[in-house]
């Protein structure tokens, strides 16, 4: 520190001592109601915790976390003090330990033997905590995504013989978080345990299905070619005749599962939500295609019919088309296996035909 700071800071606290206890009260409300100004200003930039729930690592290593409206998942500031660090509270909460030509300085909650072994973006990280709300109050919380950094630094410093007896239970718990973070990142982590992962899931498939999926009902237009059908019927043993719209029902099916199942998972059933079956035969009113967006959707299913004819093509039975395409798209969990030759024409299947 140099001289004129020095002198400055004993001033302050010259001056502080002083202070009758009625003032000092007095200047705490008049600094808490000021920051509770700024905060109200800012109300709208804080996010809120949406999620929240223990992160068990072990049987004494649990740490509160929380995923914001912003997608920020956290670790709340007083649980990453109380395993990681140094108690949060007397002096500790006040006072941190002084930038060094190591760099910038750590938080309150960590100690000056682990200066050296923390990097630089690791210390500012941590002197930057995140605010937001929580059932109706305030909370400091810690990127989750910096945990494994914390670790490394108390490993690093237990590598280095530096620790006392008493730190070396933080550690063992920093051992402890880094294995679990081994086997799953920290982001599911904090999803599985404050139950987001569930709304994760159903927010990438809407957007998804944003992407593919248009809310109105485009103009008919062909996206299956004839050598589709007629490369198929051939496979199929089937005689072909296109003047005839008359085709075996198990066509639809086929359909379906060579090209509509390899789009994202979950297209075809918002398809068939949105396209109804209206016929006892199992036809619809629209065809699927026509409820695809003009610039994800349908470019994706028209490569897929190429990809799918392509195969058909260089294959002399359906034998061997099974084959190639189980290469060239190997299945997804719980997708069904294509039908056999065994399989007769009146098989149930939804009519998706051009």
């Amino acid at each position: 520190m140099s001289e004129a700071k020095e002198r400055a800071s004993k001033g302050g606290r010259a001056r502080a001592e002083k202070l009758s206890q009625e003032r000092r009260r007095e200047i705490a409300r008049m600094g808490a109601n000021a920051r509770a100004k700024l905060t109200e200003s800012n109300k709208e930039t804080v996010p809120e915790a949406t999620h929240r729930g223990p992160l068990r690592i072990t049987d004494d290593l649990i740490l509160p976390c929380a995923v914001l409206s912003d997608g920020t998942r956290v670790i709340t500031e007083t649980a990453v003090a109380k395993q990681l660090g140094r108690g949060l509270g007397g002096k500790t909460q006040r006072l941190a330990t002084r930038s060094t030509s190591e760099g910038p300085a750590l938080p309150a909650y960590l100690t000056t033997t682990l200066e050296k072994y923390a990097p630089d973006s690791l210390r500012i990280a941590l002197n930057k905590p995140i605010l937001y709300r929580d059932r109706g109050g305030l909370r400091r919380a810690v990127d989750a995504t910096l945990l494994p950094e914390i670790c490394e630094v108390w490993l690093r410093a237990r590598d280095a013989g530096v620790l006392q007896p008493s730190q070396e239970t933080i550690a063992r718990r920093a051992e402890a978080l880094m294995r679990a973070l081994s086997r799953v990142g920290v982001i599911a982590l904090v999803d599985e345990a404050t139950g987001y992962q569930a709304v994760r899931d159903r927010e990438e498939l809407h957007r998804i299905l944003a992407a593919y999926i248009h809310d109105e009902l485009l103009p008919w237009t062909k996206r299956f070619p004839d050598e589709f059908y007629r490369e198929l019927f051939r496979l199929r043993g089937w005689p072909y005749n296109p003047p005839s719209l008359k085709r075996p029902q198990l066509v639809g099916k086929l359909t379906n599962e060579l090209v509509y199942n390899e789009l994202p998972e979950g297209v075809l059933d918002d398809l068939r939500k949105k396209n109804p079956v209206v016929a006892r035969d199992g036809r619809r009113r629209y065809k699927h295609h026509q409820f695809l967006t003009v610039d994800v959707g349908n470019p994706h299913l028209e490569k897929q019919v190429t990809a799918v004819m392509t195969l058909m093509r260089v294959s002399p039975t359906w034998s061997r088309f099974k084959k190639l395409f189980a290469r060239a798209f190997p299945p997804k969990v719980n997708q069904p296996h294509l039908p056999g030759m065994e399989e007769t024409e009146e098989e149930e299947g939804d009519d998706e035909l051009d």
